[in-house]
Parts: structure tokens; sequence; C-alpha cells
């Protein structure tokens, strides 16, 4: 389901070039984007977002991945600089190798990490090859 299906105020209807999308979007309407690399290889799709509530900013988008042979879904925090929208295929994409997400530091629904310890977002950044934002 794309986001366009999702679209429940109609944002994204043609409004003859008026309206939000694709520079500005509804949170709620990326909820359940696929993510794609380059490559064209679905990489997850995007559970949810994390905004830091000292900028504003997202900091994190949370994606999915199915585990190996469908035993449960692995989450990840990537960071928001790494995802481009895609509006042509409705969907991000990520300059990273299918191999290299599956050995990104993940967790599962049942523990999520303290998003907020320095420790463990320059784990992340630092996997994912960018810097968190400074406050």
């Amino acid at each position: 389901m794309s986001y366009e299906e999702r679209d429940d105020y109609g944002m994204y209807k043609n409004k003859h070039g008026k309206g939000p999308g694709p520079e500005l979007m509804g949170a709620n309407t990326l909820i359940g984007d696929h993510v794609h690399n380059l490559q064209n290889e679905h990489l997850g799709v995007i559970k949810e977002f994390m905004v830091d509530m000292r900028t504003g900013a997202i900091a994190y988008a949370v994606m999915s991945s199915s585990r190996f042979l469908g035993l449960g879904e692995k989450l990840f925090a990537v960071p928001w600089q790494v995802l481009t929208l895609d509006p042509q295929h409705k969907r991000f994409t990520m300059d990273i190798p299918k191999e290299r997400i599956a050995s990104a530091p993940g967790f599962d629904t049942d523990h999520w990490p303290d998003m907020a310890d320095t420790r463990w977002m320059g784990e992340v950044h630092a996997y994912f090859g960018t810097s968190p934002a400074v406050v």
C-alpha cells in the first residue's frame, strides 16, 4: 500500500499543484512504505518515525526486516539522512547493499534500545556513516 492509498485526508490528490508532497509529507501516510536499495532489492518496511523533541527533526526511521526463514521481525533505527523518498515508485531508497542491512545493529519489538543514549547513537551512526544532529 502506498502513501496515496493511506491518505485519509486527501492531501496527495491532484489539486493543480497545490497541497503537500513530495516536499512535505504526512508521517502517518509514510508508515508502511517499503524501503529498497539502489539495486532495487527490498530491504524492509517503515514502521515508525522517531522525532528528536529538542530539535523537532526526524532522527530515525524505524524499519522492519523479516529475519532469516521468516522467524520473526528485526527492527532497525535508520538515520533519517540515509533515506531518500522515491515519489515515482512511492517508497524510500537507501544506498546500502542488502547484506549490509542484514548485519546492521537492530533490536526486536520487545527490547527497544534507549535511543537517547549517546553510545547507542554513536554505534548506529557509525554503522551507516552519518553523524547525529547537534543540539
